[in-house]
């Protein structure tokens, strides 16, 4: 059979253009290049973002199931490959490559459809798994591939595995340490093995057994092994603590090697090929040892240490060494298990090489010469002399023989253990010989919490928050030093003034930056982790403007089984340092939102007073709701959300000292009594509410402190912190015509009784989509892995003079529906009514309700339903709705001259397909713009290849890496983007057109200056 049949399978699938590989294909011996398996030679492979690949096979007649599972074995225990494609004379099998290896039938029990070599079957398989749906993340979304998931691919597995070991010895006496030296000390030699670096005559010569797990049933042969180890790594090996003095100890490894199942006794089929499996992933794996050091807990409160997933170090490494030449230094202050530095060691050795195999001599100078760590924790810098000693093992083109192996040490020269706040003097002296103390790149995850307490008061920036550790970070750096930092997101946008001041200090001195927001990946990214991360980029590319690059990296179904980032260029907005300047609260729109929302922002800002202005006017302001003490007449219960009285059982040094104080009786006993546990809505309190005495619920009838009783008197707005599914994202509000005392779970005015209107217009206003808008934009919390209001943040939002407002037609409109909708069920057309209602108010023109109203739509994306909703198939009608708003920005421009129109044509294509095209083109006619839906006459690919003819460009191509792309001549531009619903909102639109308005159609690459 020739390779006739292969390459029509790749070419229906869009892996092959015109016969030339797509852009992330390799054929024939190009795709075995880097591949390190025993007896797998894939034919062809495609490998894409965060190293995710799909290798495919030819084969004459279908291999036997034997053979597919030894190909399956090992393509699992690299740990990239979620697809295996065996491609036969009349079918094509499909197999999943992230499910473990099986004793029996894995070839049967890991196959996931099979295709005929027919012509619709083609087309069938394209959409499951052909070029553009992997490119997508639309392969993940069809019921094929739910079994196909990295909970039980090979990092999920052996860190599973390894920590059953480690409590199994645990449970047999070893202390802590002792059981993950023991560990990783077998795992090392497993690895030696599998490389063939250590033979069994090696292994018998040195221990007088063949088999490693033979070596560790034996405490003689294993004390001459460890002996030997220590010998060649010069007493780094992780963690050099006491070796077991009890063989089941070493037994238990053996078994673990040998796949004795500890429940039966029996062998199993032991999945992992060490010689395979990629030595970053290795080091990742065994960073849940270093979390398991007190060390670390004692710093970071629990919550410092978490596994840092390989995909995440890719994309900081892949921006931070963009320009680099191989002679860079590199710096971690918190390595931990050394997950950074193996990477950015395993490109700088490939870069100093320049496409020839580097030699041991280069490797080792790179080791130790330009990979540098620090951590407080010397397990954890064990751990990462044990990953680097790994990876140039990996690296090593002939590592032989065993005895030839020896390192100078590492631990105490370029692996340091001490506190980054101290210990300076110990890393620059270990870089002085060639850069003046100095690093070129600085990378890695330090603590989001807790600093060390031998912090100066003095020091920069606000204890407790990474901002200041930043700060500390650029004391290793001189002006031209890269960074790429993992960062919590809260400290960025915290309304303390010691947090506002840190970042004021590192803006000023980083600038320009970039700023990826990861809240919306922290159930797969940071799964331990009590807040959001964000990565910082700073000097990463030369030359750039003065400005922020803010991302939000979306969120979508494919990033908790494939561990990639779906990063578009939309997802891209651009902050100049000195709109920042002008007002810093810009930062947090740049990041949630588009440079239309940053605009309208400031036009409100602009044209209004802030909230807490105008209320002061009328001789009123926002109060925090009551705080009870913690003598509660029951327990907790389930439902309750009182977060006040959550958060003090917290602090419980805090509550004694003000469970000392007896509180006196307060005038506010016997008013109604709202508290977390009640059910408010938007624009309705609950009623039958308890009253405020010593029979009330949970409060004993007292309060930490004294409570004027005028702040609550009606008619008094009752704004709740916590925002509600059901209502998503809208603001719960309400305004109590009686008074009402209310906990902290809520924030409040109290109205004079002559503006008692304005307490119900306000209550309308902020319970409008525009509110919810503005609070995602500018709010210190919403947007940001948080589902709450703040007062503060309320306080700044923009709104007219009340008073007059309130006496306005519109004004005694949106009061008169407010006081009609309390107490019932509101319906979405009155809701939309209602905001109709406060578009008119603020005088919003078309183009801004498009941005406030997908704003709403975004600030849903903190619940499921939401997240859901982003990323559902855009139907064509959304897709006319978005080329309306973008005719409607055309239109401005087209009716200066009368003498040309815009047609839109929007190709009708099955939701099934992944992505979605529009074209415009400018018509010499007068008149409105006008939108045409069109057969595309074709599947997608047919239709973007005449696409591309006529325009010579290859649209499948430049969508690579892309995710969207704008095509254009003159007086035609052609949209592609991806089928999700989010890029199809009128707010991209919006932006789409004003970047044709200034020339500036060629998309940038993501992140890129």
């Amino acid at each position: 059979m020739s390779d006739q049949l292969f390459h029509e399978v790749l070419e229906a699938t869009g892996y092959l253009i015109g016969g030339q590989p797509a852009p992330g294909v390799t054929l024939g011996e190009e795709a075995t290049a880097d591949l390190r398996f025993r007896s797998f030679k894939p034919d062809g492979k495609w490998r894409g973002e965060s190293a995710l690949t799909v290798y495919f096979k030819l084969e004459r007649e279908p291999p036997s199931e034997e053979r597919i599972a030894t190909w399956r074995r090992e393509i699992w225990n690299e740990g990239q490959s979620p697809l295996l494609w065996v491609i036969s004379q009349k079918k094509i099998d499909l197999y999943n490559g992230f499910a473990r290896p099986r004793d029996a039938g894995d070839a049967k029990a890991s196959r996931l459809r099979t295709f005929a070599k027919l012509a619709e079957k083609l087309e069938e398989l394209d959409l499951l798994a052909g070029r553009f749906a992997m490119e997508t993340g639309r392969f993940w979304e069809h019921d094929a591939a739910k079994r196909v998931h990295r909970r039980t691919s090979v990092s999920q597995q052996l860190s599973s595995d390894l920590a059953s070991l480690e409590r199994e010895l645990l449970q047999g006496g070893m202390v802590r340490l002792d059981a993950q030296g023991l560990i990783g000390r077998s795992i090392f030699v497993q690895y030696l093995v599998d490389r063939e670096i250590a033979t069994p005559e090696f292994l018998n010569e040195l221990c007088g057994r063949n088999a490693l797990s033979d070596v560790l049933r034996d405490m003689r042969s294993a004390e001459r092994l460890f002996d030997w180890l220590h010998y060649v790594f010069d007493g780094d090996m992780f963690p050099i603590n006491g070796r077991p003095d009890r063989p089941e100890h070493l037994r238990g490894v053996a078994d673990f090697l040998d796949a004795v199942d500890p429940r039966t006794g029996l062998r199993t089929l032991f999945p992992y090929q060490f010689d395979i499996i990629p030595v970053e992933l290795i080091s990742s794996i065994f960073e849940q040892f270093v979390q398991a050091d007190p060390t670390i807990r004692g710093i970071a409160g629990g919550t410092g240490a978490h596994c840092t997933k390989l995909s995440l170090v890719s994309l900081v490494l892949d921006e931070v060494m963009v320009e680099c030449v191989g002679h860079e230094t590199v710096l971690d202050l918190t390595c931990g298990s050394g997950v950074f530095l193996v990477e950015a060691f395993r490109r700088l050795v490939t870069l100093r090489a320049g496409g020839k195999l580097p030699s041991r001599l280069m490797i080792r100078y790179v080791l130790h010469e330009q990979v540098f760590g620090l951590d407080i924790s010397e397990a954890a810098i064990r751990v990462a002399a044990f990953s680097l000693y790994l990876a140039a093992l990996d690296l090593d083109p002939d590592p032989q023989p065993p005895q030839a192996l020896a390192f100078w040490p590492l631990i105490g020269k370029t692996l340091v253990v001490g506190d980054a706040w101290t210990d300076q003097h110990k890393l620059a002296a270990a870089n002085a010989n060639n850069r003046g103390g100095k690093f070129d790149l600085i990378v890695g995850n330090p603590p989001w919490r807790s600093m060390p307490p031998s912090l100066d008061d003095d020091a920069p920036g606000p204890r407790g928050t990474s901002l200041r550790f930043v700060n500390r970070i650029m004391e290793y750096g001189s002006d031209h030093t890269r960074l790429g930092l993992v960062l919590g997101v809260h400290h960025f946008f915290g309304r303390a003034e010691t947090a506002q001041r840190a970042l004021w200090q590192i803006i000023e001195k980083l600038a320009p930056l970039t700023l990826v927001d990861l809240s919306n990946l922290s159930t797969w990214l940071f799964p331990k982790a009590n807040m959001p991360g964000m990565i910082l980029f700073a000097r990463h590319r030369r030359d750039a403007p003065p400005v922020i690059k803010a991302v939000q990296a979306p969120w979508s179904p494919a990033g908790a089984k494939s561990h990639a980032f779906d990063l578009a260029p939309s997802d891209v907005t651009t902050l100049p340092i000195w709109d920042w300047k002008r007002d810093p609260r810009f930062l947090k729109g740049a990041v949630v939102g588009t440079h239309r929302d940053l605009t309208l922002v400031d036009d409100l800002w602009r044209a209004h007073g802030e909230l807490k202005d105008e209320l002061k006017k009328i001789g009123t302001m926002f109060r925090t709701g009551l705080t009870q003490n913690l003598t509660p007449k029951r327990g907790p219960q389930r439902g309750d959300v009182d977060h006040g009285a959550e958060a003090m059982a917290q602090r419980p040094e805090r509550a004694a000292a003000r469970l000392r104080v007896k509180p006196a009786r307060l005038p506010i006993h016997g008013l109604p009594w709202l508290t977390g546990r009640a059910k408010m809505t938007p624009l309705s309190l609950p009623t039958g509410l308890p009253r405020f005495d010593g029979d009330c619920d949970g409060a004993a009838g007292q309060a930490t402190r004294p409570r004027d009783k005028r702040i609550y008197r009606a008619p008094v707005l009752i704004v709740q912190e916590m925002l509600l599914k059901d209502y998503m994202p809208r603001i719960v509000a309400a305004v109590a015509e009686k008074d009402t005392v209310y906990s902290n779970a809520y924030f409040g005015v109290s109205f004079p009784l002559q503006h008692g209107d304005v307490a119900h217009l306000l209550a309308g206003i902020l319970s409008s989509s525009l509110a919810s808008w503005f609070l995602l934009m500018t709010g210190s919390a919403l947007g940001l892995g948080k589902r709450r209001v703040m007062s503060i943040d309320v306080g700044q939002m923009p709104v007219p003079n009340l008073a007059e407002a309130a006496s306005s037609e519109v004004g005694r409109r949106i009061v008169d529906r407010v006081r009609e909708l309390g107490g019932q069920a509101v319906t979405k057309d009155e809701w939309r009514a209602l905001d109709e209602e406060v578009f008119k108010l603020y005088k919003l023109r078309p183009s801004e309700r498009i941005v406030v109203q997908d704003g709403f739509f975004r600030a849903t994306w903190q619940w499921k339903t939401g997240r859901d909703a982003s990323v559902a198939q855009a139907t064509t009608e959304n897709v006319v709705c978005y080329a309306k708003a973008f005719e409607s920005v055309i239109d401005t421009w087209l009716r200066l001259s009368n003498l040309h129109r815009m047609r839109a044509e929007v190709f009708d294509l099955p939701l099934r397909e992944p992505y979605r095209v529009v074209r415009f083109v400018v018509e010499d006619q007068p008149g409105p713009s006008i939108v045409e839906v069109a057969s595309p006459d074709g599947n997608l690919r047919q239709l973007l290849d005449r696409i591309g003819e006529r325009l010579g460009s290859s649209l499948a191509n430049d969508l690579v890496g892309q995710r969207e792309v704008r095509a254009y001549e003159s007086g035609e531009v052609v949209i592609v983007k991806p089928a999700a619903r989010r890029h199809w909102m009128g707010v991209c639109a919006l932006g789409d057109a004003d970047e044709l308005i200034s020339g500036s159609l060629r998309a940038p690459r993501v992140l890129e200056q």
